[in-house]
């Protein structure tokens, strides 16, 4: 005695899977790549359910559906959730202007002061003592500066 399926109720399972699939996938991840299948494959599953022969529709209403929603949703939402990223108080000094108390050779490390610290800074370029720089990035514990 075989079990025999309809393929109304395989498609029905196939599609439940892919979202079940592609929703643990997401949860591992958090990256918004995977959700976006599933929310496709909810779709399909509801085209299986009243038009449970229309196969290639199913399968173009989740490929549709899935890419449509991870071009236009996925970037929207990767902007407001910013994962992994640590802000310190040192960011806030991007942009500032600092002044060299010890020359900067090329390549070599020197020191700038800003907001009344000391930093270690390394540049490109020459700096002289006394001469003003910009702060262009933070690199491990150095700055990254440019002569103004």
């Amino acid at each position: 005695m075989f079990l025999t399926i309809d393929t109304q109720t395989t498609m029905i399972f196939i599609w439940f899977g892919i979202i079940i699939f592609t929703g643990v996938i997401e949860a591992m991840t958090m990256d918004l790549s995977s959700i976006w299948f599933a929310v496709g494959a909810f779709f399909a599953l509801i085209v299986a359910i009243f038009l449970p022969d229309v196969i290639w529709l199913q399968i173009v209403v989740f490929i549709i559906f899935s890419a449509a929603l991870l071009l236009t949703l996925r970037p929207v939402f990767r902007r407001y959730i910013k994962k992994n990223e640590i802000k310190t108080n040192s960011d806030s000094l991007i942009g500032k202007t600092a002044v060299c108390v010890k020359p900067i050779l090329d390549g070599e490390r020197g020191e700038v002061k800003i907001e009344g610290k000391i930093w270690t800074a390394i540049a490109n370029e020459n700096i002289q003592e006394h001469d003003k720089v910009t702060v262009l990035a933070i690199k491990g514990v150095k700055l990254v500066v440019k002569k103004e």
